[in-house]
């Protein structure tokens, strides 16, 4: 039977959708629950042990987000290949167990679950989940790309057991539960806000849970953000050159990319920032670029708009790009590469908070 049957049409309830197979026929119980859960989390094969099977699913939706209470008895639920269509979307399940045991497999890995532990499937991948006896999940599904990770990221998350001790399964268990539970409740607009600081909470939880779990040494990161950097410098004239384009061509998330820079205690924008401004106050003080404007040397290092270029020029060396060609080329010296790259003041816009970088549009 599909998902979409007559036989797994759900019930309108205060809280949400809801599935029952409490009115279904005792012989045909076992299609509904198939049917209910496939419409619920992904479409799978239902091994039950009896045909007398039953179970209910509470479901509500807040903007990108669902949510999902399942109660139910012995099961083993399987996502095949066969099950996984082309094109389909592609979902993160994130799975407290409350109640009974749970064996979760995905990625050649096997999570044994027990009562407040989470777990986070992938729907783009064949899994399976056993449940040994009767059991309560509470779940969360989202899009895989609002989390904004890179694939091999995604994988070491899969079939891996969270304890309620850690830092992540400390924060996630309690909240996960309360969202769950209140998600029916919210007004439309509230639950689109709340879901979107819901994405980002559990992006920022997901990122600390791979940072403490990566083998890699410390010196890894530098190796990483010595990459970037010379990436960076090969791309300061490209309007494009955002974190998302940077995380992308490195095949990292943007999250850790913002990390990197902010274990050097400076932000990814102030970085790039810094590298345009350095590399025009290094043109303007050569004789050869005194046939170019100001604003033209600005653009070709990313600054696409004069007055912001120079408010963040004088906010950084204390003067106008004009003073500073004027005082440059008026001295018969060559100005040291070290002076050329000395680190630039903090630089504010002009609500006097951190200036956005050109390559996100503001210069």
């Amino acid at each position: 039977m599909s998902p979409d049957s007559p036989a797994a049409e759900p019930e309108e309830a205060l809280s949400g959708t809801l599935y029952t197979t409490d009115a279904v026929p005792i012989h045909q119980r076992r299609t509904y629950w198939r049917a209910a859960l496939s419409r619920t989390l992904a479409a799978v094969e239902l091994v039950v042990p009896d045909e007398d099977c039953s179970g209910t699913v509470r479901t509500s939706r807040l903007g990108h987000l669902k949510v999902a209470t399942v109660d139910g008895g012995p099961l083993e639920a399987r996502r095949t290949v066969e099950l996984i269509a082309p094109g389909e979307d592609e979902h993160l399940v994130v799975m407290l167990l409350v109640r009974g045991t749970a064996v979760v497999e995905q990625d050649a890995r096997v999570a044994h679950l027990g009562p407040g532990q989470i777990v986070f499937c992938d729907t783009a991948r064949p899994s399976r989940m056993e449940f040994p006896g009767p059991f309560r999940t509470k779940s969360l599904l989202l899009p895989r790309r609002l989390l904004g990770l890179a694939e091999p990221d995604l994988r070491r998350l899969t079939a891996t057991a969270v304890r309620p001790d850690t830092t992540l399964g400390s924060l996630l268990s309690p909240f996960l539960t309360r969202f769950v539970d209140t998600a029916a409740t919210y007004p439309p607009d509230t639950g689109e806000a709340l879901a979107r600081n819901v994405i980002d909470l559990l992006s920022v939880l997901v990122e600390e849970r791979l940072r403490q779990d990566t083998d890699d040494p410390p010196s890894a990161a530098k190796a990483w953000l010595s990459r970037i950097q010379a990436h960076i410098d090969r791309h300061l004239a490209d309007s494009d050159l955002t974190p998302q384009a940077i995380a992308h061509a490195h095949q990292i998330s943007v999250r850790y990319l913002h990390r990197l820079f902010q274990e050097e205690d400076i932000t990814l924008g102030r970085w790039i920032q810094r590298r345009r401004l350095q590399e025009c106050r290094r043109e303007l003080a050569r004789r050869d670029s005194e046939g170019r404007t100001i604003a033209a040397v600005a653009r070709r290092w990313g600054f696409h708009n004069a007055a912001h270029f120079s408010r963040v020029f004088r906010a950084a060396y204390g003067m106008s790009p004009a003073e500073w060609r004027d005082s440059a080329l008026r001295e018969p010296r060559t100005i040291p590469p070290a002076e050329w790259d000395a680190p630039a003041v903090a630089v504010l816009d002009g609500a006097g908070g951190p200036a956005l970088p050109a390559a996100a549009g503001s210069a």
